[in-house]
């Protein structure tokens, strides 16, 4: 497998893992990939003011542990366009999660846990502006927007509220 492959594949995982233990639904974005939409997840029943609230992510993976407050990351053009828009049923994020430069280091295993390594960030870019760049613009990512059962169940209540990510 090509290691662009595993790494799109390992951040999927993390997603439904985080989603799982959170009692959230995932299902895989339809083919192909479009309009920068790699997975859907849902509530069900009442959330707030809103029945079964839906979210729509774009998944990235990089190597390395990530540095900053914000993290700066570049993001390809057309994601970047496909995510800022404002007027989309379903809201959007991006989430990006940062692994070891190793594969064989992604996970430990032991008689007693499975850890996923390192962590993921969300950003939203709803309403972001417009911007003459060509081929990546750089979004920056809050520390505190972690991708965790509690940061996607804020999410979904936020969602359920009618409010956005």
């Amino acid at each position: 497998m090509l290691l662009g492959h595993q790494q799109e594949e390992f951040s999927r995982a993390y997603v439904y893992a985080v989603a799982a233990a959170a009692g959230f639904k995932y299902s895989p974005a339809p083919s192909p990939d479009d309009d920068s939409v790699d997975v859907m997840i849902a509530a069900r029943g009442l959330r707030g003011t809103s029945r079964s609230p839906k979210l729509d992510l774009q998944c990235k993976c990089r190597f390395g542990d990530p540095s900053g407050d914000p993290i700066a990351y570049p993001l390809k053009q057309k994601n970047y366009d496909d995510l800022r828009h404002s007027d989309f049923a379903v809201p959007r994020i991006l989430v990006v999660l940062f692994v070891p430069e190793t594969p064989i280091d992604w996970t430990t295993h032991t008689d007693r846990d499975l850890t996923l390594r390192h962590c993921a960030y969300w950003v939203s870019l709803r309403g972001a502006p417009e911007t003459a760049n060509e081929h990546t613009t750089t979004v920056f990512l809050p520390r505190q927007n972690t991708f965790s059962v509690a940061g996607l169940t804020a999410i979904m209540d936020r969602i359920g509220q009618g409010g956005v990510p």
